[in-house]
């Protein structure tokens, strides 16, 4: 998933927007509100996952405190070390996704043909 959404913003960085035609920055408007979409799909499920990771993981480490089971110090171990990966992932999802925003936006603005920035989401 990574490498998709990577790829995808490297694909929207090379588009010259003020280039394109109007009926390009529709067809282009359109593509990224339904990539958005999927990408916010998988955020949202990344951001649960991740949650519950660290609920887990405080939970054990908890009751590896309380009980001093070698077990639990184990397991709270592995939790933390499965957490990293899926917070960093997370990250790169809730990134990519605001920097589609703003392609969005740059896009709104150029299909209604404005000169100046002056939408306040921007």
């Amino acid at each position: 998933m990574e490498r998709r959404i990577k790829r995808y913003l490297k694909y929207l960085e090379g588009i010259r927007i003020s280039e394109l035609p109007e009926e390009e920055l529709k067809f282009l408007k359109g593509e990224l509100l339904t990539q958005i979409s999927f990408f916010s799909h998988e955020r949202l499920i990344h951001l649960l996952v991740t949650l519950f990771f660290a609920l887990f993981t405080v939970i054990s480490m908890a009751a590896f405190v309380i009980t001093a089971v070698f077990s639990l110090g184990i397991l709270s171990i592995l939790f933390l070390i499965l957490l990293v990966p899926y917070v960093r992932h997370y990250y790169i999802l809730e990134n990519s996704v605001q920097k589609m925003y703003v392609f969005y936006d740059s896009i709104t603005i150029a299909a209604s043909g404005e000169k100046e920035k002056n939408i306040l989401f921007m």
